[in-house]
């Protein structure tokens, strides 16, 4: 999918979200002068698009140094809003690189259930299919047959080798195996697929510390990767559980998935700046194009609303 088509997948998935804040933004700016009043709405308005008090109180204050007092329309707030909101966005905006000094390189992924985790792992290995790299995939989520099947689906249609057990077998030693025979086949990388079961958090972080502990029994640097994937559907919610993992496993970045479903795309946003932590890719569809390294300018313009970031 070229970069283009995929920009606009992306403004048609961000579309719900851009209803509600460009509508908003519309409603309160057709031209107006930018004072206190018009600030707290429009800071009002930010928040409840999902952006956080943290974002949406930088954006404002950004507005109140460059533009207070003046006359603005709705189209120059639009541009100005995704500029500030680019430029939140541009740090964390880091694609997922694979280490050529670790082969292979170790990508654990974690997250609740629902959130994407195994359409994710078989859409980034078609992606290190594309670039002519050799993955394979280790069904680590044992506990549900539907999530074996899923992976093992992906991995017929992307010539991906799947090590997968029984129901309810040790994802630990699974996750060795797999590791076993990716060194033997000499993987660019291994993709590790976990259980999210939040409603038994103790036993999902013993789950999660074990296969760590296991994994470094053959390489002691791994794994090289752990990546959450979030559903942007669930909002604020996707905040809380970048604070639960965080204190499970040591996340490395942030896949988040599902912005087509979604009225909720500023969460986005919320999470780059509560955690500043690499927001790797994004999904807005179910095919595997539509998984895609992460773009502040095209995201903060699909967003708003915007045409153009300066």
């Amino acid at each position: 999918m070229a970069l283009g088509s995929f920009f606009s997948r992306l403004k048609e998935g961000l579309s719900r979200s851009t209803q509600k804040l460009s509508g908003g933004i519309t409603a309160v700016f057709k031209k107006r002068r930018l004072d206190d009043e018009a600030l707290e709405e429009l800071e009002e308005l930010l928040i409840s698009a999902d952006l956080g008090t943290e974002a949406a109180r930088k954006v404002i204050a950004a507005f109140r140094r460059t533009r207070f007092g003046k006359e603005v329309t709705d189209e120059e707030i639009k541009q100005a809003l995704a500029e500030e909101i680019a430029a939140i966005l541009a740090p964390v905006a880091k694609p997922l690189e694979l280490n050529p000094a670790h082969r292979p390189h170790v990508v654990l992924v974690v997250g609740v259930n629902g959130t994407g985790k195994t359409t994710t792992i078989g859409k980034l290995a078609q992606s290190y299919k594309e670039q002519g790299k050799r993955a394979i995939m280790a069904a680590g989520d044992t506990f549900r047959a539907a999530a074996v099947e899923q992976l093992q689906v992906w991995g017929e249609r992307t010539g991906t080798p799947v090590i997968a057990g029984g129901q309810n077998a040790d994802s630990a030693g699974l996750a060795f195996d797999a590791l076993t025979r990716a060194k033997d086949d000499d993987a660019d990388v291994l993709l590790i697929d976990t259980a999210g079961r939040l409603h038994n958090k103790a036993a999902l972080m013993d789950e999660l510390a074990k296969i760590i502990r296991v994994l470094r029994k053959q390489d002691p640097t791994a794994p090289h990767s752990v990546l959450l994937v979030l559903d942007a559907t669930t909002g604020q919610n996707a905040v809380q559980q970048v604070k639960v993992f965080k204190d499970m496993v040591a996340v490395t970045g942030l896949v988040v998935t599902k912005l087509d479903g979604s009225a909720r795309g500023g969460i986005v946003v919320a999470l780059a700046e509560t955690f500043g932590m690499p927001v790797h890719a994004v999904g807005v569809g179910e095919k595997a194009g539509d998984l895609r390294p992460f773009d502040a300018g095209e995201f903060a313009r699909g967003l708003v609303g915007s045409e153009s970031v300066a």
